[in-house]
C-alpha cells in the first residue's frame, strides 16, 4: 500500500538520512544492551550466591549431624570399654587375671628385648662375614 500516488511530481524525492540521529540511536541501543547485560549478570551472580547459601546451610546441618553421631559413638565406645565390661568379656573367653609372676617390670622387659635384638644383630653379622 502506497501512501501517495506515483503521479505526483515530488514522488521521487527522498529524505536525507540524519546521521546524528542514527548515531544517537546506535549509542542508545548500545547503552541499553550494556545495562541489560549488567542486570542479567548481576541477577545470575545473585542466584548463584543464594544457591551457595542453601548448599552451605545443608552442609552445616550435615556436619552437625555427623558431629552428634561422632559424640554418640565415642560415648558408646567408652561405655563398652569400661574395665568391668572388659573383665566380663575376657572371662567369657576363658581368660584369667594375670598373676604376679607373669608381670615383669617395664625396665627389665625393655632391657631383655634390647639384649635379644643385639644378640640377633651379632649373629647376623657373623653369618654375613662368614659367607
Amino acid at each position: 500500500m502506497k501512501r501517495y500516488p506515483q503521479s505526483q511530481r515530488n514522488a521521487r524525492v527522498r529524505r536525507t538520512r540524519d546521521v546524528i540521529a542514527l548515531s544517537r540511536l546506535a549509542l542508545l541501543l548500545f547503552c541499553g544492551l550494556v545495562l541489560t547485560c549488567g542486570f542479567v549478570f548481576a541477577a545470575q551472580r545473585h542466584f548463584a550466591a543464594v544457591q551457595y547459601g542453601y548448599k552451605t546451610e545443608s552442609l552445616r546441618a550435615e556436619r552437625k549431624k555427623l558431629t552428634d553421631d561422632n559424640q554418640r559413638l565415642a560415648l558408646e565406645r567408652e561405655k563398652v570399654s569400661t574395665p568391668s565390661r572388659l573383665e566380663k568379656a575376657a572371662r567369657k573367653l576363658g581368660l584369667q587375671p594375670a598373676t604376679a609372676g607373669q608381670i615383669a617390670p617395664a625396665a627389665i622387659h625393655a632391657q631383655s628385648i634390647h639384649s635379644e635384638e643385639v644378640n640377633q644383630d651379632k649373629t647376623r653379622s657373623k653369618e654375613n662375614s662368614g659367607r
